[in-house]
């Protein structure tokens, strides 16, 4: 298996467009489903299953424009639909009408295996599903088309009744199917068994199989990779494990245990350091925040935490690195928190471009500093920013703050109409200067950053650049008889870089007005680097 060559041999099938979309809160426009396909395309997978035309007006929608707006480079486009109904003609079922309208040189056809959803679903007997699946099968393929055939409920129904079960995956290559696909629709495999009755399939019948899993055991991806080590040359998949109920085996973790675990070159070569990227962008277009503990994609699929790991990088990155993560175009992180020692800053500061190693003391002190702040509420992990500040303040490399805060003040208003707005003054000596502001804002931190930039504007002309994209608030709870303390994350832009700043206080404006000022004290370190 190990030397496997692209081409036919091996399929990738992705189907984020069709089971994928049934994701509760996902809900694809045709735009969106043309964008997902040129992604897909461009990551070089073999087949798109477009979704299913004549019963979604929208996937007819989408068939029709992609015919004139897709050109794709790598793989082939396919539509979905179902056999012939039950005693029909096949020749007058609309619904395969429609799988031909659609015009994709590809179709797949699902069909029941399970003799419990023949009688009880479709209402028929065993020879006439048989029947359905070999007339629509061949019909398709007396109309040019390539049929792949997905054997819905497969190893629930091979488990009830075996004869049953491969009784539908004959017809299939009867009709002239080019692969017949075992489905674990209702995801409740485990890979052992999943991989025993592969085995057994393709012993007893020779047949090119394919494999599609749900994720209802957690196991799709790990059932899918057994399911190819059983002798399966066609994996389904969808997008960052998109699907319905606990989703379906994830195309990147797929991807990344078939090459990098196998050997198998299941994409283009280039194609394996695109799969982060590809993956981020495909949760932006569903409007799915990206997993960040997402194996091979995910932010925190390289990030180390434990001190004890930072140790062992600090010498080799493989000893607590499965592979390379620039292979899949992600990166490792060492995240600093209570539980970071020395080795942990020294990586984190040569990320910052500081090299730490020859400042002994400097690492201790900002060690037991990172310690004592993250007991009492601090969080450095996801303020990179604020701990860069830190560090350098340590080391004496960090300039004069841009401004120096006199006080400031907050007042609500809570006028006649029921508008409340919130009021903030700030008194700041900028360049030699003592600057009084005051602005409004729709709450109490964005007053203040209104007030702050009203002042620093006329003498920071960088500052018209930053923005504040994000704000997030905890309250932690401290012990019994003790206030709570409020931890505030400030994410800023420039346009061209984000970073992340942290405060801490009891009083939440005090915490925002920590993280606000270290956002501009960082933005300020590096436009006098670039000076």
């Amino acid at each position: 298996m190990s030397s496997l060559p692209l081409g036919d041999t091996f399929h990738v099938f992705d189907t984020t467009l069709r089971d994928g979309a049934q994701r509760e809160g996902i809900t694809y426009s045709v735009t969106d489903k043309l964008a997902v396909a040129r992604l897909l395309d461009g990551l070089g997978v073999g087949f798109i299953e477009g979704g299913w035309p004549g019963a979604m007006p929208k996937d007819t929608e989408f068939f029709a424009r992609a015919r004139a707006e897709l050109d794709l480079r790598h793989a082939k486009l396919v539509a979905f639909g179902a056999t012939r109904r039950p005693n029909t003609r096949v020749d007058e079922d609309p619904q395969v009408k429609a799988l031909l309208d659609a015009n994709t040189d590809v179709i797949t056809l699902v069909a029941k295996s399970d003799r419990r959803h023949v009688e009880l679903a479709l209402r028929t007997d065993e020879a006439e599903n048989r029947a359905m699946v070999r007339d629509t099968v061949r019909y398709l393929v007396d109309h040019g088309r390539r049929v792949f055939v997905d054997a819905e409920h497969f190893f629930d129904g091979y488990a009830h009744d075996p004869d049953c079960a491969l009784g539908v995956l004959e017809s299939a290559v009867d009709g002239g199917a080019d692969v017949v696909v075992l489905c674990d629709t209702n995801g409740g495999q485990l890979p052992l068994g999943l991989a025993e009755t592969v085995e057994q399939v393709i012993s007893r019948t020779g047949f090119r199989v394919g494999i599609h899993c749900q994720d209802d055991t957690s196991c799709a991806v790990a059932n899918t990779v057994a399911a190819v080590q059983a002798g399966a040359t066609h994996v389904q998949c969808t997008a960052n494990g998109y699907g319905e109920r606990a989703g379906n085996a994830d195309l990147f973790a797929v991807v990344g245990n078939l090459v990098t675990k196998l050997g198998l070159p299941v994409l283009p070569t280039e194609s394996l350091a695109e799969l982060t990227r590809v993956s981020h962008a495909l949760a932006e277009i569903a409007n799915i925040a990206p997993h960040t503990h997402q194996a091979y994609v995910g932010a925190s699929a390289f990030a180390h935490k434990a001190g004890l790991h930072a140790s062992a990088i600090k010498v080799d990155p493989e000893l607590y690195n499965h592979i390379d993560p620039d292979t899949v175009g992600n990166g490792m992180r060492v995240l600093v928190t209570e539980m970071a020692g020395r080795a942990s800053l020294e990586l984190k500061g040569r990320e910052f471009g500081i090299d730490l190693a020859r400042r002994p003391e400097a690492v201790t002190n900002a060690v037991r500093k990172v310690k004592e702040l993250e007991a009492r509420g601090w969080s450095f992990e996801a303020a990179d920013a604020s701990l860069e500040l830190l560090l350098r303040q340590e080391l004496s490399e960090l300039d004069e703050a841009p401004f120096v805060l006199e006080s400031y003040r907050v007042l609500l208003d809570r006028r006649s109409d029921g508008e409340i707005v919130s009021e903030a003054t700030v008194k700041v000596h900028v360049a030699g200067e003592r600057v009084i502001e005051t602005a409004e804002g729709n709450g109490p931190v964005h007053a203040l950053d209104a007030a702050l930039r009203k002042a620093l504007l006329p003498h920071l002309s960088w500052l018209d650049s930053v923005e504040l994209s994000d704000y997030k608030v905890r309250i932690l709870a401290e012990a019994p008889g003790t206030d709570a303390v409020t931890r505030v994350l400030v994410e800023s832009t420039d346009g061209e870089r984000e970073w992340t700043t942290v405060g801490v206080h009891g009083n939440i404006v005090e915490a925002s007005w920590l993280a606000l000022c270290d956002a501009l004290v960082h933005k300020a370190m590096r436009v006098r680097a670039l000076v």
